[in-house]
């Protein structure tokens, strides 16, 4: 196994001789043997050890004999302690995605503080099977049947090719200790009753199984290529524009398509979406229809689809009292100054009579029946049809916020004055209002 792994480091992960590494290791068999065969081939290699805290004197006799191991190899070796319990609890996770969470979050405080170039796992084929039957049974796109990465930024899993099997040959053969995890015995988390009870029967079924399971990836994965090019060409034609609140999709690129929904998926599946026939739908739904994410909504405005972040900020009213000249917002600050005359025109900035003022004033988001009288206009106007005007998008109308005086409008926040608030040749005080 240690040529084999050494044919494969040179032809896949050369980058690796050269580097600094950081080895995750549990204690348990796999991650015990790759660090092994490292410390054999002489990479510059470290050993990292979490101890999650869940299994009693278990998770210390763990971390005592990594403490070993990495003595008798001569190696350097972090150890870190979790409340892992407390963790899943405080974030609403499982004890397993809380550990992972806290493992990989450590592993790249570690790389980035001490200047590890990469992290090593010992995940292998057999770990690839249970991936895929895993992300199979719960539902998937492509890209849950496709396998773990072999590289994923700087976390690297050279023993992906090998077998479970061919490591406990190996670990034998070199007479390796290591530690057994009971809870890897129990068969209430589905991985393990995969293990225990599913993959063996598949095994049996046919003795090249695991074989010919990794030459499908293979197909699979450059099959997952060639979609992810298609779904770039198209989205260069569908995006109509993207900024850092929203992206704007045509909906007509959609619904010229054959078959859209496999689209619509490939399209939004990394922001949380799961409704996709709702999704679906949405291409002829009226106007303000909406389907929400965890993170993010996807909005059916006109001839688009609108997607953007839910937007957690304030949702007002903030209060400005006279004392104050400066007011920090989610969405950006607002200046007051005493001037003597108006000197620059911009949509960011207005000048306003300070004895029109009632203090306080407030910021508040707009409402259905706000009006206003916009400057430069006679007579009144609703704001929904001034946005309507202006055709502003329905996220648009959202990010909109309105400097008020006695809930009179004053400004329409980056857009239009009111003309009530105008500085006339009579005031004899001019307040300018910027907003950056």
């Amino acid at each position: 196994m240690l040529k084999l792994l050494k044919t494969h480091i040179k032809k896949d992960f050369a980058f690796l001789n050269k580097s600094k590494l950081l080895v995750a290791i549990s204690g348990g068999m796999d991650s015990v043997v790759l660090a092994h065969l490292c410390h054999q081939l002489h990479l510059n290699i470290a050993l990292a050890h979490c101890n999650f805290n869940l299994r009693g004197g278990e998770s210390d006799a763990d971390e005592a004999f990594v403490l070993d191991l990495a003595k008798n190899l001569d190696l350097e070796v972090f150890i870190e302690s979790f409340d892992t319990e407390a963790f899943a609890k405080n974030n609403k996770l499982s004890i397993q995605m809380a550990a992972r969470e806290l493992r990989y979050s450590w592993f790249d405080e570690l790389a980035e503080q001490l200047g590890f170039d990469y992290i090593l796992t010992a995940h292998h084929a057999d770990d690839n099977l249970e991936t895929f039957l895993i992300n199979l049974s719960r539902g998937t796109g492509l890209e849950g049947l496709t396998g773990i990465p072999a590289i994923n930024n700087k976390l690297v899993r050279p023993l992906l090719p090998f077998s479970r099997e061919a490591i406990e040959t190996y670990a034998k053969a070199k007479n390796l200790k290591w530690q057994e995890d009971s809870s890897n015995a129990s068969t209430k988390y589905l991985r393990n009753k995969l293990r225990h009870d599913v993959i063996p029967v598949l095994k049996g079924v046919n003795l090249q199984w695991l074989k010919n399971f990794q030459n499908t990836l293979k197909h699979l994965k450059g099959t997952s290529d060639i979609v992810a090019e298609s779904v770039d060409v198209f989205l260069n034609k569908a995006i109509e524009n993207m900024d850092n609140n929203e992206v704007k999709f045509k909906i007509s690129a959609f619904k010229k398509l054959a078959h859209p929904k496999p689209y619509l998926y490939e399209t939004f599946k990394e922001f949380g979406f799961t409704q996709w026939d709702d999704i679906l739908h949405l291409l002829d739904a009226q106007s303000g229809k909406q389907v929400f994410s965890k993170t993010h909504r996807l909005i059916k405005d006109r001839a688009h689809l609108l997607l953007s972040e839910i937007n957690l900020g304030e949702s007002g009213p903030i209060t400005i009292l006279e004392k104050d000249r400066k007011i920090e917002t989610s969405f950006g600050i607002l200046f007051f100054d005493e001037v003597d005359a108006i000197t620059e025109k911009r949509n960011n900035i207005i000048y306003v009579d300070k004895d029109k003022l009632k203090i306080p004033l407030t910021i508040r988001k707009w409402e259905e029946g706000d009006v206003f009288y916009p400057l430069g206009m006679k007579g009144k106007k609703k704001l929904s049809k001034y946005f309507k005007d202006e055709k502003l998008s329905l996220l648009d109308k959202e990010k909109v916020w309105l400097l008020c005086s006695n809930n009179e409008i004053v400004w329409v926040i980056n857009k239009r004055a009111d003309n009530r608030f105008k500085v006339t040749e009579n005031t004899k005080h001019i307040i300018k209002i910027e907003m950056q």
